[in-house]
């Protein structure tokens, strides 16, 4: 019997919950910036908050963003404005929750539809947890799709729309929420969950050693703008020192890291020219 990748036969009836919960601890393990879990079954613990209290809940928003002023403020040393401390939690969320999906797209060719009820977090501690619950989509020679809750699609491109469409689906009511928080329209809040799902591939690709890959698969699932997303991945390659390659690419939108360290924006933050990249670059390399 041929098993779905990361499962052992143990005698039980496999389902689409375990599979899923295999792939998760499988990309959690690569990823040392994903701080994320898979949760027991059961209600959420004291404190938690899920995706959708965020997107429903004023009082569960401002905590949000109120925990993440905190973090800034003891890390940094000084309080930030209101408009960065939401733009940087928005921004943990869309990169953890496009990556929990695009990470399994990549490792496994597995389209989870991760509905906002299923992601937990701590606001004190940033620390996210997902219930493997709804099931994902596949192509027809993946070893789990015949499994209950899985929708096989029948090409690469049906799934790499799948992609587009699960991450979409999933934020859009917290883009709307977050908006007034973040002082930004719909065009530069699709510009950043645009550029949290690109990266997070880039981020995995480069943590498994295979970035050329990483960069190959992200260009195809966003060649271009596909709405909502307003742009592609347009990864470029700048020409360092002694020949060397270096991958970048703009992002679409500012994540505003560069208000608390000035001297230190973003490589690939628009305010950040391509000489400069190339400068830091070599001398980390």
């Amino acid at each position: 019997m041929t098993m779905a990748p990361g499962t052992a036969a143990t005698g039980r009836a496999l389902t689409t919950a375990a599979v899923l919960t295999s792939t998760y601890q499988r990309l959690t393990a690569c990823c040392e910036a994903l701080d994320a879990r898979v949760a027991a079954p059961g209600p959420a613990a004291r404190g938690q908050l899920d995706g959708a209290e965020l997107a429903e809940s004023p009082a569960a928003l401002d905590a949000f963003v109120g925990a993440e002023a905190a973090r800034i403020r003891a890390h940094h040393g000084r309080a930030p404005r209101g408009d960065v401390a939401a733009s940087r939690a928005l921004h943990g969320y869309l990169w953890t929750v496009s990556l929990l999906m695009s990470g399994a797209w990549y490792l496994e060719r597995r389209v989870p539809r991760v509905h906002p009820r299923e992601v937990r977090l701590d606001p004190s501690t940033g620390a996210f947890e997902v219930l493997p619950a709804s099931g994902f989509a596949c192509l027809p020679d993946d070893p789990a799709a015949g499994l209950p809750g899985t929708r096989v699609l029948g090409h690469e491109e049906a799934l790499r729309a799948e992609l587009r469409a699960a991450v979409a689906d999933h934020v859009r009511p917290l883009l709307a929420a977050a908006g007034p928080y973040v002082r930004r329209g719909p065009r530069a809040l699709w510009g950043m969950v645009t550029d949290d799902l690109v990266s997070g591939i880039w981020y995995l690709g480069r943590a498994l050693g295979e970035e050329e890959r990483a960069i190959a698969a992200a260009t195809e699932l966003l060649p271009a703008g596909l709405p909502p997303f307003p742009g592609g991945a347009a990864f470029r390659v700048l020409h360092g020192a002694e020949g060397r390659r270096y991958p970048t690419r703009t992002r679409l939108g500012c994540c505003l890291y560069y208000t608390l360290e000035p001297a230190q924006a973003c490589l690939t933050c628009p305010r950040t020219c391509d000489a400069e990249r190339v400068r830091r670059l070599d001398a980390d390399g």
